[in-house]
């Protein structure tokens, strides 16, 4: 069986992204050809959707059906974005891969044409894109970059347009309680691997993988040497301080990043829960447990905004609620997200983030503590709602709060509260 091209693959996902706006990560987990390269173009798409559109409508007369616009725009983006192809290929398999429809014949003419002229004006497309618009050149929605000129000042909201537009490293934590981190070095030396330690954490070593590997290749994979975690996962854990012998309930557990890190501070005493709603998410955290030998932490399926139906009448020491959000301060990561931020969605959240906020607290034991934690920007998922809810919960206070700025911290954007009980 002959290998699919891979514009079209590419072209493929982009189009029913288009269509339904759901992030493609099941489709791309599926590719089993190129994986790397189709990774690229889908995710560069993604992320420069205001760019391409603004092209679009500058050089096709008439907007094409989803398919073809995304055949189009995986075109554009290896043009114009990607250093390490040919153009000649990506011009000519690109146009291949627009031929296969009803209607195929005209609109590969078209895209053809299109890529051509974009491929002569490349110089000129650049020059003018550097006087459009922030919401066009830095492709991210108005409505977003017009909220954080707010919160932040013009300069620093470009400056976090930019870190999000940069394509996500790999970084590491290294499970000190397996291998100390000069061993790891050593051991990825002998693997002609030279990580980079990242700067963030004094307790917890992070440390930056160059580009291209495959994690589940590297030594120390199977035998959990680490995790794949960005630096400010380690803020929620800093603020929560869970020691040995207590009770600890992490609500929010998938993948199981943060569990890792708490159980690595209980040293295996104590009671660790981790909890997560679907199937699929404590799949996930079984097998990282597994990989990690964690096999102490009890995993229960549940629900965080009604925690009572898995868990009784248990009740805990300290709680991380790591609870879902907007993801805005994770842009780089999560590309998609950008694009899904509206003023519905903001007091959609925040009324689950809230109930899960509520229920966690019934589950407290006198004088424990919650840290709740979201990878969002937004004041309404963060400080708006952690001044609301004490304010509405007597016999709870606010203790400490942080918040890192991608820009600054050199790290995912993450806000994390520590919350009392009286």
């Amino acid at each position: 069986m002959s290998k699919k091209n891979s514009r079209l693959v590419a072209a493929e996902i982009v189009s029913q992204w288009l269509i339904d706006r759901r992030f493609p990560d099941r489709p791309l987990s599926k590719v089993e050809h190129d994986n790397a390269f189709i990774m690229e173009v889908v995710n560069g798409v993604v992320r420069n959707r205001s760019i391409l559109q603004w092209l679009e409508r500058g050089m096709v007369p008439k907007e094409p059906e989803p398919f073809f616009k995304a055949v189009l725009y995986v075109g554009l983006y290896q043009l114009l974005f990607m250093d390490n192809v040919e153009e000649y290929a990506a011009i000519n398999e690109t146009v291949e891969a627009a031929k296969g429809r009803p209607g195929g014949h005209g609109n590969a003419n078209m895209i053809n044409a299109v890529l051509r002229r974009a491929q002569r004006e490349a110089d000129q497309i650049f020059h003018k894109l550097k006087r459009q618009p922030d919401d066009i050149r830095l492709s991210h929605p108005d409505f977003l970059l017009q909220r954080w000129s707010r919160q932040y000042g013009e300069i620093e909201t470009r400056k976090l347009a930019e870190w999000n537009n940069q394509p996500a490293e790999t970084i590491l934590r290294v499970e000190q309680g397996v291998i100390s981190p000069d061993d790891f070095l050593a051991k990825m030396a002998e693997a002609d691997i030279e990580p980079t330690i990242h700067p963030f954490s004094d307790r917890e070593k992070f440390y930056i993988l160059p580009r291209g590997l495959a994690v589940h290749k590297l030594p120390g994979y199977a035998e959990g040497w680490f995790t794949v975690q960005d630096p400010a996962t380690s803020v929620p854990i800093d603020l929560l301080r869970p020691f040995p012998g207590e009770s600890v309930l992490d609500a929010c557990a998938a993948p199981g990043g943060k569990t890792a890190m708490i159980a690595s501070r209980m040293k295996g005493e104590g009671e660790l829960v981790a909890m997560d709603l679907h199937d699929d998410r404590i799949a996930v955290l079984q097998e990282n447990m597994n990989r990690l030998n964690l096999g102490w932490v009890e995993l229960v399926q549940g629900d965080a905004r009604d925690p009572k139906k898995a868990l009784g009448d248990r009740t805990f020491d300290a709680i991380l609620l790591d609870v879902p959000c907007l993801n805005t301060g994770v842009l780089r990561r999560r590309i998609d997200a950008r694009w899904r931020v509206n003023t519905n969605r903001i007091k959609a959240i925040v009324e689950v983030q809230y109930g899960i906020l509520s229920a966690a607290a019934e589950r407290l034991k006198e004088n424990g503590r919650i840290v709740y934690s979201t990878c969002s920007l937004e004041p309404e998922e963060n400080e708006d709602l952690i001044a609301r809810w004490v304010r509405e919960h007597p016999g709870f206070s606010k203790v400490k709060a942080k918040k890192t700025f991608p820009p600054k911290a050199g790290t995912d954007g993450v806000f994390a509260a520590v919350i009392r009980r009286d």
